[in-house]
């Protein structure tokens, strides 16, 4: 077949096979796509979705580390969905890189500090206290992952008293966040060109309870995702045969999509399968985005607001300027500049460019309890995890990601604890002094297995 014909039919029709090989894709038309033909409402009825999640729960249960929930994650999912989550951009540089920068930070603890648990953990993100200084970024689409979706992160950040971000292209509504988690929350929004649209969100997040706006400004470009292009990536699946194979490998992912409703981006319209309003969102995005559209933008929202996807110390500043409150350090999970760098290694910069007294978060490549106390310690106020919480959530939707919260809670007090810093305040007064970077070295994760723990870098 001609490629560009063949490319043509690839984005206009939904309902088609592809046959990959090594060369142009074949189209072959498909004739059945179970949701439009109502099998969810037949499967719901069957609930054999505890028979084939049981599994999975009890390695939940087990698990001693997020990298072990990750483990869990990649045996339930199906392949396209894990790789997803799972990768970065490009060559997958800067994706290594945010989980290495943390080996070459040393803890340089204090001894006979005189404390004694409960340690105090508990801190303000966007003025408001929550019980933890870390919670679960804004993610997109989490209803492929497991059919709780948001509402499982919202309930797992509820149950453990911090905040909560939703993605403005989340599978569940506003409101139904809204009425679930009664805390903090900050609501993601990306630079679209539709004003009134923009101003119709905004107005449904204050509705529902939302406190905080975060505005992305990392994608106004779709990074390079190498894995997803393989995979032939779609939301929802487009019942490939790769796809449909993949889906046989993993039942207990494919009873659990089958069987529930076709999930869409609730917070923009519900009435929309993901599907037809995927490329209402591609054309939506704004690159021409500039400074002076941040000011209206915050004009509209008039409340505690962050610039997400800050990694210079110039941009931190005219922020400031322009009047965000809060600085979101972020290179959206290595997903979309490869060769971006950590941004555990330009936090210092960031704190050093604002000053001490304006609010700055960070994310990425946090996998360890010990790696939020490193981000804390060097100059954020708090820590945003993303990939953590969703392989808790691809392997056992509520249960898993309260697990990762109770993991990394576990590991940050004992980190506290271990450096002689009883409270968040003190980690960040005495940070400076605690932390020292060293010259990294491939012996810091040797073994060949490594990668399959979910580190991705230093194997030998």
């Amino acid at each position: 077949k001609d490629p560009e014909q063949a490319a043509q039919r690839k984005t206009s029709h939904i309902t088609s096979i592809f046959i990959i090989s090594n060369s142009t894709p074949i189209t072959v038309t498909m004739i059945f796509n179970p949701h439009k033909f109502g099998v969810h409402k037949v499967l719901k009825h069957i609930p054999l979705n505890a028979i084939f999640d049981a599994p999975y729960k009890a390695a939940v249960k087990r698990a001693v580390n997020i990298a072990d929930l990750r483990t869990i994650a990649k045996s339930r999912a199906h392949k396209m969905v894990f790789d997803y989550l799972d990768a970065g951009g490009d060559d997958e540089i800067s994706l290594r890189r945010g989980k290495d920068a943390y080996t070459e930070l040393e803890m340089h603890y204090k001894v006979l500090a005189g404390i004694k648990p409960p340690l105090d953990l508990s801190t303000k993100i966007f003025g408001e206290d929550v019980s933890l200084p870390f919670f679960g970024c804004p993610t997109a689409g989490n209803r492929m992952f497991h059919w709780e979706g948001e509402e499982a992160a919202a309930k797992a950040a509820q149950h453990h008293g911090t905040m909560y971000g939703l993605s403005s292209l989340a599978t569940t509504g506003i409101a139904e966040i809204g009425e679930m988690h009664k805390g903090p929350k900050v609501f993601q929004l990306y630079v679209w060109k539709d004003r009134e649209l923009v101003k119709e969100v905004i107005a449904k997040a204050k509705e529902g309870g939302f406190n905080a706006l975060a505005l992305t400004v990392d994608f106004t470009w779709y990074g390079n995702r190498e894995r997803d292009i393989r995979n032939d990536f779609s939301i929802p699946p487009k019942y490939t045969l790769t796809q449909t194979l993949g889906a046989i490998a993993k039942p207990a992912w494919t009873y659990d999509f089958l069987s529930h409703e076709p999930y869409t981006y609730a917070c923009i319209n519900s009435d929309v399968p993901a599907d037809s309003l995927a490329a209402f969102v591609n054309s939506q995005m704004a690159p021409e985005f500039g400074w002076k559209d941040a000011e209206w933008l915050l004009g509209e929202w008039n409340g505690p607001s962050a610039i997400k996807g800050v990694i210079r110390p110039e941009d931190a500043v005219t922020a400031v300027e322009c009047g965000f409150t809060t600085m979101w350090v972020s290179n959206h999970g290595a997903r979309q500049l490869d060769t971006s760098p950590a941004t555990i290694s330009v936090l210092p910069s960031i704190r050093e460019a604002v000053g001490p007294d304006v609010e700055i978060i960070l994310d990425g490549g946090v996998q360890r309890g010990t790696d939020i106390a490193k981000a804390l310690a060097l100059g954020a106020d708090s820590v945003g995890v993303g990939k953590a919480y969703l392989w808790g959530l691809a392997a056992g939707g509520t249960d898993g990601v309260i697990k990762a919260y109770d993991i990394l809670k576990v590991e940050l007090d004992r980190a506290m604890g271990l450096l002689g810093t009883p409270t968040v305040e003190a980690l960040k007064k005495e940070g400076p002094s605690l932390i020292k970077r060293r010259a990294p070295s491939a012996r810091d994760y040797p073994d060949m297995y490594a990668y399959e723990r979910g580190y991705g870098g230093g194997i030998v």
